[in-house]
């Protein structure tokens, strides 16, 4: 065949490996499944159909085809915060430039996804100099998708040839593992079908960095002068501890010091809910009274694996000399920093400090949790008070909290937020357990939540219990497709309102006031969507309530479904505006 006669079709199935043939896709595939990646997300595509041809017949890893890219990495990203790893077959520029959004908040929030893409092979490029041809799906720059990606990974690479694959593969995951971030591999469409050595039997380990000696001495030295001054010291615990495994080296250092504690809304259950060390989650104004009162008053706050968002502005202007902080970037005491000295090193000596000292464990309580209806009743908006059947968003916790905490369910579920206003009121939710609370908090997505519970419920093999607002859940309604499809009986509450309640609260917050003359921006309108027609045409069970005792009546009903999804619309008023977002715009 001349090359002025090769077709588009012998270019696409060019590089076909023998079926028996162990190829570089098999090796990735055999790496991620030793590291405990039992599904793998993914959208079709002509450049990567070697990839997702090995997949569909590899052993022991499922193909969770999913129906649009958002969905695909969403997934991807809740069953990496709950598995460790996880992984998201894209096809080159089409799919993997509309998966960016969710790979940046993956980024931003530390949850290692490999992002697996192809590209035209060494024969198109061949073509494109000689022909200045334009691939489909290329904008020209064939090295673009791995710029871009270069931006949101630890390490973007693509591989021209199997020659050294496997070693280069090696890398790249043990890069994801070490710094729980996303990593981006694609290769020359051929080379996922090219032949390839079979990986060692022994799965792949993150790399340990150790702190220089007398750096770390200096830190904790510093850090100690502080903690052991403090009359009312605090712990205040962020999501890098989940993820890098140190949850139970924190519950150590609670137990050894007996200092109360807090979490940031991404880290909330970065330990399982219970004890007298709890004091809840800090979320700013949208917190309850008692934990604000806690940490305000705090006179050493050790800081723990959080990442600082915005969202604790004030807190960081007022606590930052008083802080003794340790991340991913380094430890810091008050005004001195240490950026050569781990987290990890660091928590292990505060450790051996707070056993040698016989002054502590300190002996103090949290405050009492709120106990029912509180938070809720207190925080719910006092527009309805005198129409208890009207359902607000705390009415909505009040009693789904109920219903899970005296059916003994909370052990059970998975929750995954977007940002909404449904996400911070949650913030006030007490009894979960470790790792059940998912959230774009960080990186502030709407419509997270809806994507990311099929690959929470896969991910941890609990429920997932998802709360989304009607403006979310329309951004990626199609997963529900997805989880009726792969039979998952995810739950996803639609706070149906038929406005951008939580854009509305920081564009202009009286448009929640009662009357006519008080609006919502057009901006923040939404259609009028049948949830329960697209339940049935997603092949999802649907239901509608639209008073308390409704959602009471409902709530057995979903529990007991077990095969598909349920979509719940939860009818609220559209001038409803919780306790925690009045405050949180009021600032």
């Amino acid at each position: 065949m001349t090359r002025s006669s090769i077709s588009k079709k012998s270019l696409i199935d060019s590089g076909s490996p023998a079926a028996t043939e162990f190829t570089v896709a098999d090796y990735l595939l055999t790496r991620l499944k030793q590291l405990n990646v039992t599904d793998v997300f993914q959208i079709p595509g002509d450049y990567v159909k070697h990839f997702t041809q090995a997949l569909e017949h590899f052993d022991g890893i499922k193909t969770i085809g999913a129906i649009n890219e958002l969905d695909a990495a969403y997934a991807a990203d809740a069953y990496a915060r709950t598995r460790g790893l996880a992984a998201v077959s894209l096809q080159f520029g089409v799919s993997t430039y509309s998966a960016l959004n969710a790979i940046a908040g993956a980024w931003v929030e530390r949850s290692p996804i490999v992002v697996i893409s192809a590209t035209p092979g060494a024969d198109m490029r061949d073509i494109t100099d000689m022909y200045d041809v334009l691939f489909h799906h290329s904008t020209g720059d064939l090295d673009a998708d791995r710029k871009i990606y270069e931006n949101v990974t630890v390490r973007a690479i693509t591989l021209s040839t199997n020659v050294g694959a496997a070693e280069q593969i090696d890398e790249l995951l043990v890069d994801a593992i070490t710094d729980k971030r996303p990593v981006y591999i694609a290769c020359y469409k051929e080379v996922w079908g090219q032949p390839c050595p079979r990986p060692p039997k022994t799965p792949l380990k993150p790399r340990v960095t150790r702190s220089p000696e007398l750096a770390l001495r200096n830190a904790v030295d510093q850090a100690w002068t502080q903690i052991a001054a403090a009359k009312q010291p605090l712990i205040f615990a962020g999501v890098e501890i989940l993820r890098f495994g140190l949850s139970d080296l924190l519950k150590q250092i609670i137990d050894a010091s007996g200092f109360l504690y807090t979490t940031t809304t991404l880290g909330k259950t970065v330990l399982d809910e219970k004890g007298d060390k709890f004091i809840g989650t800090y979320s700013d104004a949208a917190s309850i009274e008692s934990v604000q009162d806690v940490v305000h008053a705090s006179d050493c706050v050790l800081t723990l694996g959080t990442i600082i968002t915005d969202d604790y502005l004030a807190f960081i202007e007022s606590k930052y000399a008083d802080m003794v902080l340790a991340d991913t970037s380094g430890v810091r005491a008050g005004y001195f920093k240490y950026g050569a000295v781990t987290m990890q090193d660091f928590m292990e000596a505060l450790l051996a400090k707070f056993k040698a000292d016989k002054a502590y464990p300190i002996k103090v309580k949290a405050p009492p949790q709120p106990k029912y209806p509180q938070p809720w009743a207190g925080n719910s908006d006092p527009v309805y008070k005198d129409r208890p059947q009207i359902i607000t968003y705390n009415r909505f916790f009040e009693h789904t909290m109920k219903f899970l905490q005296d059916n003994n369910l909370l052990k059970d579920i998975v929750m995954t937020y977007g940002v909404s206003s449904a996400m911070y009121v949650a913030t006030n939710c007490y009894g979960l357990s470790q790792g059940s609370f998912i959230s774009s908090a960080a990186w502030q997505c709407i419509g997270f939540e809806t994507g990311a519970a099929s690959g929470a419920q896969l991910g941890s093999g609990k429920r997932a219990w998802t709360v989304a607002g009607d403006g979310g859940f329309m951004m990626v309604c199609q997963s529900l497709s997805t989880l009726a499809r792969h039979k998952l009986n995810a739950v996803i509450f639609v706070m149906s309102n038929k406005v951008y309640a939580i854009e509305q609260v920081y564009v202009n917050m009286d448009a929640f006031k009662p009357g006519p003359k008080h609006r919502f921006d057009t901006f923040d309108i939404l259609p009028d969507w049948d949830y329960l027609a697209l339940a049935k045409a997603f092949g999802a069970e649907g239901i509608r309530v639209e008073t308390v005792d409704e959602l009471k009546a409902a709530l057995p009903r979903i529990a007991g479904i077990k095969h598909k999804p349920v979509l719940v619309e939860v009818v609220i008023p559209q001038k409803d505006l919780p306790g925690q977002m009045y405050r949180l715009g009021s600032e």
